[in-house]
């Protein structure tokens, strides 16, 4: 079922949807990037203002410099670790595009449906950010203390938060939001799993940002086989 699942995904990844998707998530994680880099380095040059007292040294006027570019370059660090988490979550606001590609070309015949609410899908959308960027950076300190089985950390963490958003999300479209979420615990192993194999490519570069719409495609699928919804 699973197997079946993230291979029906694969082969539909070139879908003109899918990319679109794509582009749109890039496009604003680097744009959200961007504008947190900013923010950090006006706030610490705000901060410290144009003279800072040091111990010992008293007043110098270059510290407020060497903090805000500091800050940058600590934010540019960082975004290699967080442009994943922060693209997840950001495709999460167009996941019905995604599902609706998935569903036109494998499940045509289903009841039409009106899809989540905006102000409902911005709120998701938020709440998972917050979600995968607190786990993703408190992971840096368990990578570091269980360095040899620290990818298992990374894939089996980004799995199961990636299944349970994702499942949730898809799941909620056609059952309800409390449906839903009793479908999603009744089957949290296999979704667990399905979102731990999804997530092994995460660790490579740039085939990560994809990972979240394939993610999307094969949790619909999945959804489809854990509860058929009845054709027209």
């Amino acid at each position: 079922m699973i197997l079946s699942s993230i291979v029906k995904a694969l082969r539909q990844i070139g879908d003109q949807r899918f990319r679109q998707v794509l582009l749109l998530g890039i496009g604003l994680s680097v744009l959200f990037l961007v504008g947190a880099t900013l923010g950090v380095f006006t706030l610490i040059n705000w901060s410290f203002g144009p003279e800072a007292s040091l111990p010992l040294i008293g007043p110098v006027s270059w510290a407020s410099d060497v903090m805000s570019w500091a800050s940058v370059l600590a934010m540019l660090v960082l975004s290699v670790f967080l442009m994943m988490p922060v693209a997840s979550a950001i495709i999460s606001l167009f996941l019905e595009r995604v599902v609706q590609a998935v569903e036109d070309r494998h499940y045509p015949n289903l009841p039409v449906v009106t899809g989540i609410p905006l102000g409902q899908a911005l709120f998701d959308m938020l709440n998972f950010l917050l979600v995968l960027l607190a786990a993703n950076l408190v992971a840096l300190l368990l990578y570091a203390l269980f360095f040899p089985v620290a990818p298992f950390i990374f894939w089996g963490m980004n799995g199961f938060l990636l299944g349970r958003e994702y499942f949730q999300l898809v799941a909620t479209r056609r059952l309800g939001w409390a449906e839903a979420k009793a479908l999603r615990k009744r089957h949290t192993g296999k979704i667990w799993l399905a979102g731990t194999l999804v997530a092994v490519p995460l660790s490579m570069p740039l085939v990560n940002l994809v990972i979240p719409i394939l993610a999307v495609a094969t949790f619909t699928h999945l959804f489809h086989q854990l509860s058929p919804v009845p054709s027209d």
